[in-house]
């Protein structure tokens, strides 16, 4: 069930990134980052006035008890991490092409994976082997489709910027599965929807502080902000994704090294987003590298029955 649950929320990640990558499109990074994590908040803010106020979301799937400062201060720091990778991956997604960031974003199961293997323990059997490495050589050779579009990695900032945010992006799927496997695996035992309902509210005060303080003041001289209806869109396929991530994780026998990377597999959405919406270039170089994507995602599932 939990790998059935990671697949759809790949999918719904799929299209986050290229509703967000329309939503940057000519637009000022800071304040649609503001919107979306605003946004977040409202979705979740009844669940926890509702798991507080009354008993109606006891027992489900929604329900979301507060806890203390000793619940709080873990899910401080997952906002801390998951909007410092937001912050460097918005601007990279801004100035760089979907079929490219979808790629080097899903470097970051590599990462989950050794600190996987080397934090949790965690084990993969033959098949799970086949598919992870037919995943990492297909973003390889995706990356590598990179430079026929005239982009140096070695000397771009906002390929830098993309890395740092895979880095915190793959540090912030360990912690993830600390934060929510028990004590008696060596995890702090939070409640999933604790943790998603919180975490998107403190980033929207982080964000509203930053709007005020960095950009406002500023703003005549940056790229001035528009609105946008994606902006909306970003934000509840955001939501649903990381809804269905998190309930995935919560579940029995849930790896993070797995769940993490069917969850990159949302590079081959963009990419048809990519393709037929941007129209972006170089198209037919990168189709036999998604389709290791999608064998390796297919190894994965029938490895992980």
């Amino acid at each position: 069930m939990w790998l059935i649950l990671a697949f759809f929320s790949a999918a719904l990640l799929g299209c986050y990134d290229s509703l967000k990558k329309k939503a940057l499109s000519g637009n000022a990074v800071i304040p649609v980052l503001f919107l979306n994590t605003l946004f977040c908040s409202f979705i979740f803010l009844p669940f926890i006035i509702l798991s507080s106020a009354t008993h109606i979301l006891d027992g489900s799937v929604f329900f979301a008890p507060q806890g203390g400062w000793e619940v709080q201060k873990y899910i401080l720091l997952k906002s801390c991490i998951v909007l410092s990778s937001w912050i460097f991956g918005y601007f990279a997604m801004k100035h760089l092409p979907l079929t490219i960031v979808g790629p080097i974003n899903a470097t970051r199961p590599v990462m989950v994976l050794i600190g996987a293997l080397l934090v949790y323990g965690e084990r993969l059997n033959v098949y799970q082997w086949i598919g992870v490495l037919l995943a990492v050589m297909s973003f390889y050779l995706l990356s590598l489709s990179g430079k026929k579009e005239g982009i140096n990695f070695a000397h771009n900032r906002w390929i830098a910027f993309l890395v740092i945010a895979a880095i915190l992006g793959a540090i912030s799927g360990l912690y993830d599965k600390y934060l929510l496997a028990s004590p008696e695996n060596g995890g702090v035992g939070l409640n999933r929807m604790t943790v998603q309902c919180w975490y998107n509210i403190y980033q929207a005060f982080m964000m509203g502080a930053m709007l005020l303080l960095l950009w406002y003041p500023l703003r005549k001289n940056t790229t001035p902000f528009r609105w946008s209806w994606y902006i909306v869109g970003v934000s509840l396929f955001l939501s649903a994704a990381d809804f269905v991530y998190f309930y995935a994780l919560s579940l029995p026998g849930a790896m993070i090294s797995i769940v993490s990377m069917v969850r990159r597999g949302s590079v081959i959405v963009s990419f048809l987003f990519g393709a037929f919406v941007f129209h972006e270039r170089n198209l037919k170089a990168k189709a036999f590298d998604l389709l290791l994507v999608l064998l390796g995602m297919i190894f994965l599932y029938f490895g992980s029955r």
